[in-house]
């Protein structure tokens, strides 16, 4: 169970958006949190899960990578141990998967495929720290989409 303030914040925001459609509030909200963290400045934790759900709000695909740029960046931060106290089941290994899906979606939307193609080499080669759960399976489900979209189909 989530135990943090920031991170249940971040996680209304997400609720805002993914099941209210209420992007712009979504983004508000993140910009706000943003502020109260220091930005990049703050703790890696909630820097790297603020901006992996700052970026699905974002108008811009240009700016969408700006987000998920920093979120990967700060992921490298984090520890299983600050992951376990935060109350986040997942381990730090299990978030890159997902971040690199992201960062490389950017890249083929922005037609830079060998980015992209090497953002999901990287997300296939993390895929093992991922459960057989549903968050496993949406996201091995996302690499396989934009495997065939990229045509690097293993």
């Amino acid at each position: 169970m989530i135990t943090e303030p920031t991170l249940t914040q971040i996680g209304q925001g997400v609720e805002l958006h993914h099941h209210r459609g209420q992007r712009e509030a979504a983004r508000d909200l993140f910009a706000q949190i943003w502020d109260d963290i220091g930005g990049e400045e703050g703790d890696p934790l909630h820097v790297c899960v603020l901006a992996h759900a700052m970026a699905d709000v974002q108008d811009d695909v240009h700016q969408e990578l700006v987000w998920d740029l920093r979120a990967l960046a700060a992921v490298g931060l984090v520890t299983d141990e600050r992951v376990a106290q935060a109350g986040v089941t997942l381990s730090v290994a299990g978030l890159y998967p997902s971040l690199h899906l992201n960062v490389s979606e950017c890249y083929r939307k922005l037609g830079d495929l060998d980015r992209a193609r090497e953002h999901l080499r990287q997300a296939r080669a993390e895929i093992g720290a991922l459960g057989d759960d549903a968050y496993g399976q949406l996201i091995k489900g996302g690499l396989e989409r934009l495997a065939e979209q990229l045509g690097d189909v293993t």
